[in-house]
């Protein structure tokens, strides 16, 4: 396969602990999948978008919806694992990670990463946005993000961070699921172990931090995450 410019690729895993089958949850009458998938061809062209899964369930609505697939490994442990695992199979230069789980994320989002990513294709890239009630920011299901005055990832937990002693803070940044990752770093990633503190937090992107390497983050539209069953009474 001729290399590409640029990939986006949706990991999609069958086997979720909060949530089995969630790329095939049905939202509106289509699985999730699709709904993500939608949202990225307003941004790009199809030929550059995939599914990445090791279920043969997903596989057969990529099918049946016309949607580029690939198949990965079972043992991939994380989202950028199964990237790292499917960059084996399509070359790029360039890897847009577009989280699986949100429906609704915006086009112009999608498409403000891939500029920045190939502007500037010695760094990695993470969305994030403001968290509009400080409740999420005491959910363990949000990650919160802590940067530096150039946007450089500090920290990213799902504790309440930051914080202050007295527990009352209101003001937090929240991830949002778009990652670009060159295609040098994916390796790098794919070829590590999980890291400490990315086990303890169960956050992959920690992982590079871990490793000594920056990640920029970016301002971008907030967005709804399907963690459990009950957050599809957001969208139906």
């Amino acid at each position: 396969m001729k290399k590409l410019k640029f990939v986006i690729v949706i990991p999609a895993r069958f086997k979720s602990s909060r949530f089995p089958g969630k790329p095939l949850a049905l939202i509106k009458g289509k699985p999730m999948i699709y709904h993500v998938w939608r949202q990225c061809i307003k941004a790009v062209n199809r030929k550059n978008i995939f599914i990445a899964t090791d279920d043969i369930r997903i596989k057969n609505i990529c099918l049946k919806y016309s949607m580029n697939y690939q198949m990965t490994s079972s043992k991939c442990k994380t989202g950028t694992d199964r990237m790292y695992d499917f960059s084996k199979k399509i070359p790029a230069d360039l890897y847009i990670n577009v989280q699986g789980d949100e429906p609704k994320i915006k086009p112009k989002d999608i498409k403000k990463i891939i500029k920045l990513g190939l502007k500037n294709k010695d760094k990695i890239y993470n969305g994030m946005c403001k968290v509009k009630s400080y409740k999420d920011g005491y959910k363990s299901q949000v990650p919160k993000v802590v940067f530096d005055k150039y946007q450089n990832l500090m920290y990213m937990s799902r504790a309440p961070i930051p914080n202050n002693k007295n527990l009352n803070n209101k003001i937090f940044y929240k991830q949002i699921c778009i990652y670009s990752i060159p295609k040098k770093f994916l390796k790098i990633f794919g070829k590590t172990k999980k890291t400490k503190f990315e086990k303890i937090e169960d956050i992959e992107i920690n992982r590079f931090l871990e490793l000594g390497y920056k990640v920029r983050m970016v301002e971008l539209s907030d967005t709804i995450s399907i963690d459990y069953p009950s957050d599809l009474k957001k969208l139906n």
